[in-house]
């Protein structure tokens, strides 16, 4: 349930460059870090773990919390990027991945909260007669340049001892290369929720490789422009705390959490119950946790630290930015103590 979630990147260097000039100017009127309390405009695009959003919406959380808050859809997950890195949105759910590089390119952005690390929710669809990762050599393999599945892709490609030339690999959308495998016109897709499971389905395809074989490589965050936390910090913890009020809903009332997000996503119930299932739902504990620095992929910081290297080997970063500016914990750390307190 993303489209394209970009890690990269050259294909997006010029749109970020303009991001770079209107942060300079400071008059971007598409920004609400300059309107006062104007609704945040927080984006958001196909993933299961980002409908979680809708929910918040539905039951009125963002109100109970005091803030005002558009849900901006992208159909098109790297628009959203494009969106955030230019100031036409204040915060969108995107990669730990996707954030390095306009960090990379001089846009300040700040990651707030973990939304979900994906455990399965992006993987490798191949035909029946692909056996092993090596039996990829010379095969049509499609993803999106750039995306974090074509990361899974080469991290793949790299543990049978294989480079990313070594395949016929095809640059495609999330989108076109769910139905192009369904069709038969390739031999392996690198894909995200749903379209992973309707390529299997409809496919007749199988699972060769998936996320659940790199835990904590694939962290989605909610990242908002540094100009808006630094101008209106309330209300980038009431928008966590509308979230957490949601999980709790959802954990007293999961048929009808789950019923609300299956509707905002426009699939089947089931159908949207499998794409959860992929994606570990991180609460306050576990974003406790993720903002902490650690040694392994439960840590932000070392996740961060190691794609930042890796993408910067495949080019695809000119630098490694700092981690710290970038992944910040307070917020959370703040709404921890707050609720806690409240409790008491």
């Amino acid at each position: 349930m993303r489209n394209g979630r970009k890690i990269g990147l050259v294909l997006l260097s010029f749109l970020l460059l303009i991001g770079v000039l209107l942060a300079g100017c400071g008059g971007s009127k598409e920004t609400s870090a300059t309107s006062g309390g104007a609704p945040v405009k927080l984006a958001l695009s196909p993933w299961p773990g980002w409908f979680v959003w809708y929910l918040v919406k539905e039951k009125g959380f963002f109100e109970k919390n005091g803030v005002k808050v558009d849900l901006v859809w992208f159909p098109v997950y790297s628009d959203s990027l494009a969106a955030l890195s230019t100031g036409k949105v204040d915060a969108n759910s995107q990669t730990l991945s996707d954030t390095l590089a306009p960090v990379s390119k001089g846009i300040p952005l700040k990651g707030v909260l973990v939304n979900d690390n994906s455990a399965g929710g992006d993987g490798i669809v191949v035909k029946p007669g692909i056996q092993s990762l090596s039996d990829l050599k010379g095969k049509k393999v499609a993803t999106e340049l750039g995306t974090v599945d074509h990361l899974l892709m080469l991290t793949a490609l790299n543990k049978a001892g294989l480079k990313e030339k070594d395949v016929n690999y095809v640059n495609m959308t999330v989108n076109d290369a769910g139905p192009a495998f369904i069709s038969g016109n390739l031999d392996a897709a690198v894909l995200w929720e749903p379209f992973l499971s309707k390529s299997i389905e409809e496919g007749k395809g199988k699972l060769l490789f998936s996320s659940k074989e790199t835990p904590g490589l694939i962290p989605d965050l909610l990242v908002f422009r540094e100009d808006f936390t630094k101008k209106r910090p309330d209300d980038v913890k009431k928008i966590l705390n509308a979230w957490f009020d949601a999980l709790e809903y959802w954990k007293n009332n999961p048929e009808e959490s789950l019923a609300i997000m299956a509707k905002a996503a426009e699939t089947p119930l089931d159908e949207y119950k499998k794409g959860v299932d992929s994606v570990k739902i991180f609460n306050l504990d576990d974003n406790l946790g993720a903002f902490r620095k650690g040694e392994d992929f439960t840590s932000l910081q070392f996740t961060g630290q190691k794609t930042a290297e890796f993408l910067k080997g495949l080019d695809m970063l000119s630098s490694v930015p700092k981690l710290e500016p970038i992944l910040d914990g307070h917020f959370i750390e703040e709404v921890a103590k707050e609720r806690k307190e409240r409790k008491q």
